[in-house]
């Protein structure tokens, strides 16, 4: 099913929470916030996350030497889509070279608390863990070409150096989180 992502809720205080990577390794999302972090609700199986994993992969690259941190978090009821269990995640990541943790919410409570609704779905936050951003990788065949909205480069960029995110976003869209 097609969902869309509500508008971005500027000013929105994120809840901080702690998960693990399919290994085990630990992170707290507080200790990765610097200038901005960018949190991405993802799965394995999505095809609208496998449509932009190599480019969420190169934009991490981007955002790390601009000391922007990502964080991808796994959501879905994985007992029920297998595709999206621990062990194929670390074989996801390796594909497509993610530079950053991609962390199992294994609970659901970490997507609950952020109301994620779709995958992929995008949060940038400001330095001080606030909503800047909440929208779609980019707006490429979105209308007109000659006026599209900033993408989420730019978004976590523009953050990154002043704090505040673009007023004007395109939702993210995408599958549903597969809720237990």
């Amino acid at each position: 099913m097609l969902n869309d992502t509500p508008v971005c809720n500027f000013g929105w205080k994120a809840p901080d929470f702690e998960l693990a990577t399919p290994d085990g390794s630990r992170h707290r999302m507080s200790d990765h916030i610097k200038n901005a972090l960018l949190i991405a609700f993802i799965c394995n199986h999505c095809p609208y996350v496998i449509r932009i994993a190599a480019r969420l992969a190169e934009d991490a690259h981007v955002l790390k030497q601009n000391g922007v941190n990502v964080l991808a978090i796994m959501s879905n009821d994985y007992q029920n889509y297998p595709a999206d269990a621990p062990k194929y995640m670390l074989q996801f990541a390796s594909r497509y070279g993610f530079n950053f943790p991609y962390l199992v919410d294994e609970d659901q409570s970490v997507a609950r608390s952020y109301d994620a609704v779709c995958t992929p779905d995008f949060f940038g936050l400001n330095a001080n863990g606030e909503l800047q951003y909440r929208g779609r990788l980019d707006d490429a065949g979105m209308g007109d070409p000659n006026n599209r909205k900033p993408d989420l480069l730019d978004a976590m960029l523009q953050i990154a150096q002043t704090g505040v995110g673009p007023k004007e976003q395109v939702a993210s869209m995408g599958c549903s989180i597969k809720w237990r």
